[in-house]
């Protein structure tokens, strides 16, 4: 059964990956400019190798975090959704669970196209 503590969990969880998410991809583009960087200055190519696995590993981890993301939302939603049927229609916990619906929708649209 749904209730309102669940729905503030999930609600806390769908926030948290969408900073890891942007956290993420600040991290490409840190990594991806250093990398631009050594290769300018004609860095060890060891160094520069290594530096490639970083943003390489970077890189892998936005898809991963999406999926999360994807997978949290669809979580909120369903308990979201259980607790209207359930006559529990206002509160502040609704109030920011359908704000952060509408956030992590958007950003899905943003990355789309």
């Amino acid at each position: 059964m749904a209730t309102l503590r669940n729905l503030k969990i999930k609600t806390g969880t769908c926030k948290r990956l969408v900073k890891e998410l942007h956290s993420y991809e600040e991290e490409v583009e840190r990594e991806a400019s250093k990398t631009a960087d050594m290769k300018e200055k004609g860095a060890d190519p060891y160094d520069l190798k290594q530096q490639e696995n970083v943003l390489a590993e970077s890189r892998m981890m936005i898809p991963d975090c999406h999926k999360r993301l994807e997978a949290s939302l669809a979580d909120l939603k369903g308990t979201l959704a259980e607790l209207e049927e359930s006559n529990q229609k206002e509160g502040p916990e609704i109030v920011e669970a359908k704000s952060t619906i509408v956030e992590v929708e958007q950003l899905f649209q943003t990355t789309e196209t």
